[in-house]
């Protein structure tokens, strides 16, 4: 082939590769854009004060706000008993939320130089910062405990999903009474069969607390196994209790906790199914939800549970009764991260 025909060849490759990319970077950021744009359809949304405390404006839900428009990202409220009414936005963005009793957890993106950098911020009732922590990774998971004087977070330091194997996490606490900070759970002593356990490959997630403000439950993994966890905050311990149970959440009078358990059979993409296991007896129950969830749940009392999966503008939440009756049933559309209040 003569030299200039391949010059040809190869200049002509090089632009079309130039068209290629700078079409691509135009449609992502043609597609962002849609997002700051109001989808027809979508809840009423107004900026306005978003309160985390108790006894403000009755029952709500407070959590992210998924819709597509300017208050995307947001905190944002709703009352209870009308949760795909209209929404009240606060301005504050968070990637993870989680409130109670006039606390409030958020896990942000501070966006500058070459890589975004994360931070935990607790806030108080008036979503005012009092604390901030840096984060070490990517955030997934955020609890305050029922009291409002404990706080816990999860962040990806390796790998991005829980669905593998490949992934290391790290969880943190922090005592707003006393201001000590347990920079990983780690750290703490693992008791486990009943010996004392170490191990290079311990990942803990997915705390939740009980009404003490001392004892919570968390996952632990090591070995290829996930396990429950109850953990002793003055005793900076934490026990094995039973295997394959992955993201507790505690029912509001500390008898149950509801998890995702990983099922054989099913896709290594989507293998959980949700269960109750009941703190007295030891014995589990399937949640009557066949979709595959990867969340922690929320209580919205003793009997029902709150989870998110994956809709058409981020997530939507989806209510369940705890005791594997009933039938899931859509609470929210564009909605993620919420808290009961009130």
């Amino acid at each position: 082939m003569p030299l200039q025909r391949r010059i040809l060849i190869l200049v002509s490759a090089v632009v079309l590769l130039t068209v290629i990319g700078a079409l691509a970077v135009v449609r992502a950021s043609s597609r962002a854009g849609e997002k700051d744009r109001v989808q027809a359809g979508g809840p009423a949304i107004t900026r306005g004060e978003v309160s985390l405390a108790a006894g403000d404006g009755g029952r709500r839900i407070v959590f992210r706000n998924m819709a597509w428009g300017p208050h995307r990202d947001e905190l944002a409220t709703a009352a209870a008993g009308a949760p795909e009414g209209p929404r009240t936005a606060s301005g504050v963005s968070c990637l993870r939320f989680h409130a109670a009793a006039g606390t409030g957890i958020c896990l942000r993106s501070d966006k500058g130089g070459v890589q975004d950098a994360y931070k935990a911020v607790v806030l108080d009732a008036r979503l005012k910062e009092v604390a901030t922590r840096p984060l070490a990774g990517i955030p997934t998971r955020a609890r305050v405990s029922p009291g409002g004087h404990l706080v816990a977070w999860t962040v990806f330091v390796g790998g991005d999903s829980y669905a593998g194997t490949n992934f290391s996490t790290r969880t943190s606490l922090l005592d707003l009474r006393s201001g000590r900070y347990d920079a990983s759970l780690e750290d703490f002593t693992i008791h486990k069969d009943g010996t004392t356990y170490r191990n290079a490959d311990v990942n803990f997630w997915g705390v939740t607390f009980a009404a003490d403000e001392r004892t919570f439950y968390a996952t632990l993994a090591t070995g290829g196994r996930t396990y429950l966890v109850r953990g002793d905050l003055a005793a900076r311990t934490v026990t094995t209790l039973r295997e394959n149970l992955e993201c507790p959440s505690l029912s509001p009078d500390g008898t149950r906790l509801v998890f995702k358990k990983r099922v054989p059979g099913l896709s290594p993409d989507a293998p959980w199914r949700l269960y109750v296991l009941d703190l007295a007896t030891m014995a589990e129950a399937p949640l009557a939800e066949e979709r595959s969830v990867d969340d922690q749940v929320v209580w919205t009392d003793d009997k029902t549970v709150v989870y998110s999966l994956p809709g058409d503008f981020g997530a939507d939440l989806y209510s369940l009764p705890a005791d594997g009756s009933g039938a899931p049933a859509r609470l929210m559309t564009s909605a993620l991260a919420p808290a009961f209040l009130g």
